[in-house]
């Protein structure tokens, strides 16, 4: 299993409770429709970056696959435009 973990902050000026609501509505759903994705959360941070990221993967090809899966490009459009910096680390569990 792979273990995927990504935090970001969001641009100046957005409200970050809603677009947080927003950013999970849009990829928590993806469990179960992308194969190899076997869990996610999106949850607003309470100190440091402004989101966190959490998701599980089978094997550790599904996480790029994932990222150019046409769902989670469609959903991306919702709301990649309010992201500001991004970091992220992969491991195996």
């Amino acid at each position: 299993m792979v273990k995927h973990i990504v935090v970001y902050t969001l641009k100046e000026g957005v409200d970050k409770d809603e677009a947080v609501k927003l950013i999970a509505s849009k990829l928590e759903p993806l469990v179960g429709q992308i194969p190899g994705l076997l869990h996610m959360e999106v949850r607003r941070c309470y100190a440091g970056m402004d989101y966190a990221l959490y998701s599980e993967f089978e094997k550790a090809e599904d996480a790029p696959a994932y990222r150019k899966h046409p769902l989670h490009q469609e959903a991306k459009r919702h709301f990649h435009h309010l992201l500001d910096t991004r970091y992220s680390a992969d491991y195996e569990v």
